[in-house]
């Protein structure tokens, strides 16, 4: 149980909607990073897609835009969860503390 007070998000704020994007950024490489290593220990016979570099790339790319697509509905919740601890971040540096110098 949190004892913080709930945060007043101002989404009009200058610099909020950067700070989601590159929030939603990171969780894109994040899930990417999960998706090779899921492509990686899946088996194919080179029937399947013809193997070699060519078939590399493309799951690469093919993993990208998965992860890209996960992030941009909603992804597994790290950006939202990022986005809070930033702005708690935030917050706290620009509150003064009691008894501290101006």
């Amino acid at each position: 149980m949190s004892t913080l007070p709930p945060l007043k998000v101002d989404t009009n704020a200058p610099g909020y909607a950067k700070l989601h994007q590159q929030a939603k950024d990171l969780e894109g490489v994040f899930l990417n990073t999960l998706m090779k290593e899921m492509f990686s220990s899946v088996k194919t016979d080179d029937q399947s897609f013809g193997g070699g570099f060519a078939e590399e790339t493309w799951r690469g790319m093919q993993a990208e835009q998965f992860a890209n697509a996960m992030a941009d509905n909603g992804g597994i919740g790290l950006a939202d969860q990022l986005m809070g601890d930033l702005l708690r971040l935030q917050e706290a540096a620009q509150t003064t503390l009691p008894g501290a110098a101006p």
